[in-house]
């Protein structure tokens, strides 16, 4: 059995589907992203396999358990982290713990142990009686992730994990979801804006637009479906109708975009095959070559511009702009 099955999920809002008649199945221990541009759907999706909001129609179930049922045993089945920050910051770290520990039902006896394996594991230990107000993005990121894990759930979902923080908390945050997947067995949903936190995290990455998956793979499948390396030339000279049709013709040339100037490729094996195509073309100015990216994938798929920013509200905020 899958850790979450999902079969024609739906979610309107009036006439606005934000999750369309969606289906699914995520693997127990999974890292699993959900890639997409604001609006598409990805915060409506997850709100409602935890529970958070009910489906227009369609089944869902997480960790064996039906969301429309059985909510409650979702509820401690999963952890969630929020986009937006969810701490007490009158409380310390310790303190914030403990309420979420005595809310989930953590026993008594268990309650400390718990707290200090989730303090040692995102490495707030010497923190802990801190207030929770006083800590940086990064350290409340961590402790609401150690929060999420107290009551050992089978399923962690992440919702914009890393959005606002350096680069270099980024990774240290990358680091603990890491470790987790692979110490606890517990499947990951991941929704982000990057793509590179999805590159280096997830197993399998789901595009998502419009409420619904418009390709699913592995982060390397996905790259592959770009059928080649992008290689943009900066032309000396303005490119004839005979050096284009030259272009087409070569079979390694999977697609030709002509800008202002310059010329964007895919080409399969570019190293391999530079040289003729630098002859086809003649005089350059500039030659630049990169392998494939999820962006360019995305894009591909989506005709979007990933924003690095804070994501909104998908549905509510594409119902908003409806009204």
């Amino acid at each position: 059995m899958p850790a979450i099955h999902i079969a024609n999920l739906t979610k309107k809002f009036g006439k606005l589907a934000a999750v369309d008649n969606l289906s699914l199945d995520i693997n127990k221990g999974e890292i699993f992203g959900l890639l997409g541009p604001n609006g598409a759907g990805k915060t409506t999706l997850l709100s409602m396999l935890a529970v958070l909001m009910e489906p227009t129609s369609g089944e869902a179930t997480v960790a064996g358990h039906d969301i429309r049922r059985h909510p409650i045993d979702v509820r401690k089945s999963i952890g969630m982290v929020f986009q937006t920050g969810s701490l007490d910051s009158l409380l310390t770290a310790r303190e914030n713990l403990e309420l979420h520990a005595r809310l989930f039902g953590v026993p008594k006896e268990m309650r400390q142990t718990r707290i200090q394996e989730a303090l040692e594991l995102v490495e707030l230990t010497d923190r802990a009686d801190e207030r929770a107000g006083n800590f940086s993005g990064g350290m409340k990121r961590r402790l609401e992730i150690a929060r999420a894990l107290l009551h050992h759930p089978q399923v962690l979902f992440l919702d914009e994990p890393t959005v606002g923080l350096d680069p270099q908390t980024r990774e240290h945050i990358w680091k603990y979801i890491k470790a987790l997947s692979r110490q606890e067995q517990m499947t990951i949903i991941l929704t982000t804006h990057y793509m590179e936190e999805a590159d280096v995290l997830a197993d399998r990455i789901a595009l998502i637009d419009h409420g619904k998956i418009v390709q699913l793979d592995t982060p390397e499948g996905l790259k592959r479906q770009m059928g080649g390396d992008r290689v943009k030339l900066v032309c000396a000279k303005a490119c004839s109708a005979h050096m284009l049709a030259a272009l087409k013709k070569m079979p390694f040339v999977k697609s030709i975009v002509q800008g202002d100037g310059h010329l964007e490729l895919v080409v399969q094996n570019a190293p391999k095959h530079l040289q003729t195509i630098l002859h086809a073309v003649g005089e350059v100015e500039e030659v630049h070559v990169l392998p494939a990216s999820l962006n360019d994938v995305f894009l591909q798929y989506t005709g979007h511009e990933i924003r690095n920013e804070s994501a909104e509200d998908d549905a509510q905020a594409q119902w908003a702009a409806h009204r």
